[in-house]
């Protein structure tokens, strides 16, 4: 995680495999239909409230024969991490996907208390 010169502020990133279904036959690439893939992901740091998060393809591999038809976002965020999701639909096929993503947010400080 990369600290700004603010110490409340930390930027977190990565790339992550969300799934590769050529190789062994699975759905997102043999099947039709509505489809879902899910990757969890934990920050670096925990951060003091959930970050704000960006997600981005950084490898697409479809099959051009079809309309590609496809969703990557963000859900489930929280202080500690977030789900990558990948949906697709109808008769679009995906053979892999890899994903960037970007969190920014609050961190924790020293000095915070809690009169609980």
């Amino acid at each position: 995680m990369k600290r700004l010169r603010n110490p409340r502020t930390g930027v977190d990133q990565g790339d992550i495999e969300v799934f590769s279904d050529f190789q062994d036959g699975g759905e997102m690439w043999t099947g039709s239909g509505p489809r879902v893939r899910r990757r969890a992901v934990m920050f670096a740091d925990t951060f003091a409230r959930p970050p704000a998060v960006h997600v981005s393809v950084s490898l697409w591999d479809m099959d051009t024969s079809a309309a590609i038809r496809a969703e990557l976002v963000a859900e489930n965020i929280t202080c500690e991490g977030f789900d990558i999701v990948f949906r697709t639909w109808a008769d679009s096929r995906a053979a892999r996907l890899r994903a960037g993503w970007l969190a920014i947010g609050e961190l924790p400080h020293a000095d915070d208390w809690d009169v609980d």
